[in-house]
């Protein structure tokens, strides 16, 4: 395992260099510069040059990149325009705001998705099997925006429950339990929409697996041998049916840096989707090509880490270091 964990890590080194130069690339083509925002909006045009070579656009595309590339791999990715401070301090700042919402998410859709994928599996075509399938295509179909707003409407403006917007009140020095349930407090409709959308999602993928593994012979052998049905879903039936959630599990990694870009911008959400949007609106590359890149590192990640999760869960799966 530990053979082939380090050769997967290995073969990511080139795809790492390409996404970066295709980042790099995608970025320089996009129309305008971010000169302006540095400069005095009366800038004459040989200030305007200063400013060029101060930021090293005046080199050649492939210098550009060597050079941000060597500051890259050294943890250095320049000043954000924007923010008017180091990239990496930017990205410091709302890394954790984003963990913070999207990990519980995380963690109570999965633990609720598996029971409920599974139940509706195992009664299949029932009220209750009937129930969740509506939910999940109302989960599915609804968009996240949509429902953001109609929460805040009803929840935040109307009987005025739960904040509009941010994480923390203006103006409070809340410390300890008080400052966590007020960041809890204005977590739960921004929660709420997420939960709802993954639940959606996760809870199809249980099913359908557990769907397909049930109408297995194996199954039907189990069953005949007089196992009980708890002995036969729990611990035949279900580790197979893993196999599609763990695939989720790596692609919902990324997700919990990534955040909901447009979630984050509707509710004011100090992550890193906000950051990211204002950054792009902004034509701040700096900032952009790093999140760009720390999320297509994390993306990598996550499908390494779905890869050995098919190794512990599935025994028909054999990894070695060739």
């Amino acid at each position: 395992m530990i053979k082939y964990i380090l050769r997967r890590i290995l073969h990511l080194i080139p795809v790492v260099i390409i996404i970066s130069i295709c980042i790099f690339g995608i970025v320089k083509l996009t129309p305008g510069n971010p000169i302006g925002s540095n400069l005095d909006p009366r800038a004459t045009a040989e200030e305007k040059a200063e400013e060029m070579r101060r930021l090293g656009y005046d080199k050649p595309i492939p210098v550009q990149y060597w050079n941000w590339a060597k500051r890259s791999v050294r943890g250095d990715f320049g000043e954000s325009y924007l923010y008017k401070k180091p990239v990496s301090k930017v990205i410091g700042d709302v890394l954790w705001n984003t963990f913070i919402l999207n990990v519980v998410v995380f963690i109570l859709a999965f633990l609720l998705a598996i029971p409920i994928g599974i139940i509706s599996a195992v009664k299949q075509y029932s009220k209750t099997d009937s129930f969740w399938t509506l939910f999940s295509l109302f989960g599915i179909s609804m968009p996240s925006f949509f429902f953001g707003l109609l929460l805040i409407y009803g929840f935040a403006v109307k009987v005025q429950w739960f904040p509009i917007n941010g994480m923390i009140n203006p103006g409070t020095r809340t410390v300890g339990l008080a400052r966590a349930l007020e960041i809890g407090h204005h977590m739960v409709l921004p929660a709420i929409v997420l939960i709802i959308s993954s639940l959606a999602s996760l809870v199809r993928y249980t099913r359908t697996g557990m769907l397909d593994v049930l109408s297995q012979d194996y199954i039907r052998t189990a069953r005949s041998k007089g196992l009980k049905e708890k002995v036969v879903i729990y611990k035949h039936a279900f580790r197979n049916a893993l196999i599609p959630i763990v695939t989720l599990v790596g692609f919902y990694i990324p997700g919990l840096f990534s955040g909901a870009v447009i979630l984050e911008t509707i509710f004011g959400w100090p992550g890193i989707g906000r950051v990211l949007v204002d950054a792009i609106n902004n034509r701040d590359y700096n900032l952009m090509m790093a999140l760009m890149m720390f999320f297509s590192i994390l993306t990598l990640i996550g499908n390494l880490l779905a890869d050995i999760g098919y190794a512990l869960v599935d025994p028909r799966v054999k990894v070695d270091g060739r």
